[in-house]
């Protein structure tokens, strides 16, 4: 009877495609093969309950083989794994995913033997490259990580801590020639505190960095003689004293250039290069898919093929904005056995506009602040041009002094410390200058670059309008920056916390909080003594991927819904909290640094009686491009990629491997997201119910509007609104309950991704 009806439904299918085909309406030739073979996969699981494990051996339909247990349609238990590029991996697997013991095998001849975890390299392992390099320690997430030893395929040896794939904290490099070196790593460089022993017996203590002594050191020779003092490549910062031994004495060779070390005993030290991976396991697709009856609510997934795609046509829909209308029920889940995607249920793929405008309209000439955007730049380039003290970080309290401004006249016709310009006539104030040039400097600003960004032959664009606060924005043509004109009681504020802001940043690198460049006013002559103040900013969005979506979130429900009407949503647009139908995760390292700067920045915030600030937060979906590649800027994982474009599963990598670097909390992050739908109308629910959908994407993230004093403005907004509405929904409440409800939103719509 089984038969039978196998045979029915394989008819039935064939017929159904030979109708389709007659009409146009369906898709290419070798679907037919891939009906079919699925309906040869339900029939065999016919045969097995539900959570039965059965061993079973397959030739799969992309040419892949399997031979081992199984459970539901998922490899599950020991097995063996083919696939057609020539990889193999041979061991334990949990439902589709390599878990446990196991080994992975490369066509180039590499392999990893030891323990998985989700898909991953995960634990204590052996890897052995093409190269004939090998390595055994502990491993995260496909990188070498904490303890192990490498072994190249030249003789050298490493012995030490590794971090995110590079050599990290102390460790121990032998030369198969006999060198060695005892201390400490940064990011795969020797760098900190260490010694270096030369097999002529020389010995070097003291401080290194990128690879080379710096700072104070000690020279030792085998015959008694030594050098102590400042290491430098550059000779002019080299300085030291030269003791010579007795018997150099007794010579009188007294000569000895201390360059000598860079120049010729450290070029038999250099650093094997780590081996790089052109495909990792976690990468490796599976040509399996569900059973039908596996799955809920009797929806039909469709078969992934082996490089991801679907076979049928794909899921083409507008992922528009979700309101609170959107809960009539939950869409289609498609579920695809991934162990780079960690078994979740992949959304349907995201259609996006392929070209996104630029926004702003650029300030040529004839627009109404053509003038002013002229004195703006002429303005920036006698601030930051003019001659002056070398920045530093250790400022006296008199410079944030708000007294501590200049004004400075700008006539057309030029002065001594001024150019000739085609504009009017104006005045130009720069406010605690000191401090906003230690800023810069503390962001790692060039004084060229920022003055090309702002100054030079392309126009600035200003944001077609204004914002909430009736302030305009100006964006520098290449995105880096972002000019808000301000309000004179801003600027108060600005300077009144402009110590403690300071203070902070310099304390944490990962702070959230806006990156103050600049703040200055023109005075434009005239009748009307007009005063435009403003403050440079760093962009957040300043990227090369498309910014899909932009939500601004503060915790508050009133008034906290995009008032466009739905056809005038695009990509530009930024939404609020109403508007939101994601939670955000992010892995579980990341997740509690986020946690603690959070804190860190809205203790700052509450401690200054700031309020009505926001999280701007700025999504790229990667499922929108199809391109895996990550731009400029984007951490990636050092020494493991080929050269060639990278494949996918990379977000895995760059979400553990996205902070290599200091200021990188919030900037290109890889992550995943998961849609939510909101229960009804009625109710102004703040997060929505989690579906299942996931999405991986590019998260940009940052604490703006941050100079909003709790004023006597604010007072009666709070009285006036409270009279209308909840106290609580409201953005204008007490600096230190505003504080506290936007960390429990925060905290619920950013999660830790387990």
């Amino acid at each position: 009877m089984k038969a039978w009806e196998a045979t029915v439904r394989k008819t039935q299918a064939v017929a159904r495609k030979r109708a389709n085909t007659i009409f146009g309406t369906y898709g290419p030739s070798h679907v037919e093969e891939e009906i079919i073979d699925q309906v040869d996969v339900e029939e065999e699981n016919e045969g097995h309950a539900n959570g039965e494990v059965y061993h079973s051996e397959r030739f799969l339909p992309n040419g892949d083989y399997y031979s081992g247990y199984w459970v539901d349609s998922f490899p599950h238990g020991h097995g063996k794994y083919w696939w057609t590029d020539g990889c193999m991996y041979v061991g334990d697997w949990f439902r589709g995913k390599k878990m446990g013991k196991g080994t992975f095998s490369w066509p180039s001849g590499a392999m990893y033997e030891g323990n998985f975890k989700s898909g991953y390299m995960d634990g204590e392992g052996s890897f052995t490259g093409p190269n004939g390099d090998s390595f055994k320690g502990s491993w995260v997430m496909n990188l070498k990580h904490g303890h192990g030893v490498k072994e190249y395929s030249n003789g050298d040896v490493y012995d030490g801590e590794w971090n995110r794939g590079l050599q990290q904290g102390n460790g121990k490099y032998v030369w198969k020639n006999g060198n060695s070196y005892v201390g400490e790593w940064k990011n795969g460089v020797i760098c900190g505190k260490g010694k270096m022993c030369w097999k002529n017996g020389n010995v070097y203590e003291g401080n290194w960095e990128d690879g080379v002594p710096k700072g104070n050191g000690t020279l030792k020779w085998d015959d008694g003689s030594f050098y102590v003092g400042n290491w430098n490549k550059d000779q002019n910062e080299q300085n030291g004293t030269f003791y010579p031994s007795a018997s150099l004495l007794e010579g009188g060779n007294l000569d000895w250039d201390p360059q000598q070390v860079y120049n010729t005993d450290l070029l038999e030290c250099s650093i094997c290069p780590n081996e790089k991976v052109s495909i990792l396991p976690s990468q490796k697709k599976l040509a399996v898919w569900r059973s039908a009856k596996a799955t809920e609510n009797n929806v039909r997934p469709r078969r992934m093929s082996v490089d991801g795609r679907i076979d049928a046509a794909p899921v083409d829909r507008e992922f528009g904005r979700m309101r609170l209308s959107d809960c009539a029920g939950t869409p289609p889940r498609i579920t695809c056995v991934d162990d780079a995607m960690d078994g979740y249920i992949r959304g349907s793929p995201i259609r996006h506009p392929k070209a996104v405008k630029r926004q702003g309209e650029t300030i040529s000439k004839g627009h109404k602040n053509y003038e002013l955007m002229l004195n703006l730049q002429l303005g920036i380039r006698h601030s930051v041009g003019r001659p002056g003290p070398v920045p530093s970080l250790d400022l006296k309290p008199s410079a944030f002094d708000p007294k501590e401004k200049y004004w400075t006249r700008f006539p057309p016709e030029g002065s001594k410390s001024t150019p000739p310009h085609p504009s009017c006539e104006f005045r130009w104030k720069d406010y605690c200058p000191k401090v906003f040039r230690a800023l810069r400097m503390l962001f790692k600003v060039d004084a060229a670059d920022y003055m090309l960004s702002i100054c030079g032959n392309d126009a600035l664009r200003e944001l077609c309008s204004p914002g909430k606060s009736g302030s305009f924005f100006y964006l520098t043509n290449d995105d880096r920056y972002m000019i808000k004109t301000m309000k004179k009681a801003e600027v108060k504020v600005l300077l009144r916390m402009l110590h403690a802001y300071f203070s902070h940043v310099r304390s944490f690198d990962n702070t959230l909080m806006t990156k103050y460049f600049g703040l200055h006013c023109v005075k434009l002559t005239g009748p009307a003594q007009k005063k435009v103040r403003f403050v440079i900013m760093g962009n957040l969005f300043c990227t090369d991927y498309t910014i899909h979506r932009r939500f601004d979130l503060k915790g508050s429900t009133f008034g906290r819904m995009t008032d466009k009407p739905e056809s005038e949503i695009d990509a530009t647009t930024t939404l609020k909290d109403l508007d939101l139908n994601f939670i955000f995760r992010l892995p579980k390292t990341w997740f509690q640094e986020f946690r603690r700067q959070v804190d860190r920045d809205c203790e700052l915030l509450e401690q200054e009686r700031v309020m009505d600030y926001s999280l701007l937060v700025g999504l790229h979906f990667k499922e929108a491009t199809g391109d895996q590649t990550p731009p400029p800027g984007c951490r990636t994982p050092a020494g493991s990629e080929d050269g060639s474009a990278p494949r996918l599963s990379r977000a895995d990598r760059d979400r553990l491997l996205s902070g290599l670097a200091g200021r990188s909390l919030g900037i290109n992050m890889s992550a995943r997201v998961e849609r939510t739908e909101r229960k009804n109308d009625l109710d102004f629910q703040l997060v929505g119910e989690p579906t299942g959908e996931f999405y991986d994407v590019i998260l940009f993230f940052g604490i703006i509007d941050i100079l909003q004093d709790y004023d006597i403005t604010k007072k009666l907004e709070h009285a006036y609104k409270s009279i209308q509405c909840d106290p609580n929904s409201i953005s204008a409440v007490d600096p230190k309950a505003y504080s506290r409800r936007f960390r429990d939103y925060i905290y619920k719509v950013f999660t830790e991704d387990t």
